[in-house]
């Protein structure tokens, strides 16, 4: 059996590497490949200083077909080693976004979201041809439209912006000032991305101890935030400065341990606790008495669960439904009964239930 190089750089080509990696071992993937953005001639301020534009060799292909191919290869071999609950997130701009969109539907992946990254410091078009460019797409899906149980974290990104739910277009600054690494006073990656837009994506999709693969890697933002919120990563890279770049960088990086990882769950998130298993534990016994907050109803517990009501009788949702005569009832928070002559919801014991099943 194949062994995974957790919390590694790999060198080499990104598709010939995946498809060296064990078939669905990765959790989640962040892809930020070529943009091809067919630049022609160097770009200048108006003060005719250079913009160190993005001018490399691995941002050019020599046409449309060679870079659709190119998206199609390395598509393909990430869903392989994508697990069937997994979820891939792919950047880009309006040079490549659209083509990398219609592959990706091609090859089956399943759309969850569109986001637009918002730069709220972009850089500004200096020919004044155009609007300026101050956005990005990411596109976030899944293997197939079949999957299940797919990581999202809504809750504590709802914690997170301030108990809204998080939207679809993120207002997030650039890479810059001191975040921004160098080499001899210049860039040391072109398209260095920011580590505020990949905490959001890693805090969306992915839980602690998730294997996060990154085919181009890069100046290792993905591998430097997944080390901090506890995640593991591969990256795959095929330039050299860039692998000692990545490698110095995220050995600095000092990873949050024990309750500082935990984020916020939704009752969604907890295991599901029928009723009939507070009584198998004794949490409640057959024949004890079952009333509503304010007492006006009541029944008794049978042994198996259920809930009798003079001539009613069922679960504790629709014995409680029935009696009020409305179409639904959540019994949990419904029914109470009494302790040390105090009124407690059977929500309590619910909640204790939970607690021996994660503990």
């Amino acid at each position: 059996m194949k062994t995974i190089p957790l919390n590694k750089i790999l060198k080499g080509d990104c598709i010939e590497l995946m498809n060296s990696l064990p078939e669905k071992s990765v959790d989640m993937i962040f892809a930020d490949p070529p943009y091809n953005m067919q630049l022609s001639g160097e770009l200048r301020r108006p003060d005719d200083s250079r913009v160190d534009a993005v001018d490399d060799h691995w941002d050019q292909f020599d046409s449309f077909q060679v870079y659709d191919q190119f998206t199609r290869d390395w598509l393909k071999a990430a869903k392989r080693v994508l697990k069937d609950n997994g979820t891939l997130w792919v950047i880009g701009s309006y040079h490549n976004i659209f083509r990398v969109g219609a592959t990706l539907q091609d090859l089956g992946y399943w759309m969850l979201n569109d986001v637009i990254w918002r730069k709220s410091n972009p850089m500004p078009n200096f020919r004044g041809t155009r609007l300026t460019n101050a956005h990005e797409t990411l596109i976030w899906c899944a293997k197939d439209q079949n999957a299940k149980n797919i990581t999202f974290n809504y809750d504590a990104l709802k914690v997170m912006n301030d108990d809204v739910q998080m939207r679809s277009d993120w207002h997030l600054p650039i890479c810059s000032g001191n975040e921004r690494l160098k080499i001899d006073g210049e860039k040391a990656h072109t398209t260095q991305k920011p580590e505020a837009l990949l905490y959001r994506v890693l805090m969306t999709s992915s839980k602690p101890g998730d294997v996060i693969l990154d085919p181009f890697f890069g100046s290792g933002t993905t591998g430097a935030v997944a080390k901090r919120l506890g995640r593991r990563y591969i990256g795959l890279e095929r330039e050299d400065k860039y692998i000692e770049v990545a490698t110095k960088r995220i050995a600095k990086v000092q990873p949050l341990k024990g309750e500082e990882l935990e984020v916020t769950r939704g009752k969604r998130q907890e295991p599901r606790v029928p009723f009939g298993s507070v009584v198998e534990r004794g949490l409640l016994n057959a024949g004890q008495v079952l009333f509503d907050s304010r007492k006006r109803y009541k029944a008794k517990v049978r042994a198996d669960g259920s809930l009798v009501a003079s001539d009613i009788s069922g679960s504790i949702h629709k014995v409680g439904a029935q009696l009020q005569g409305s179409s639904t009832c959540n019994g949990w928070t419904f029914w109470h009964f009494d302790v040390e002559g105090k009124t407690v919801p059977i929500d309590v014991l619910r909640q204790q239930v939970r607690s021996e099943m994660t503990n």
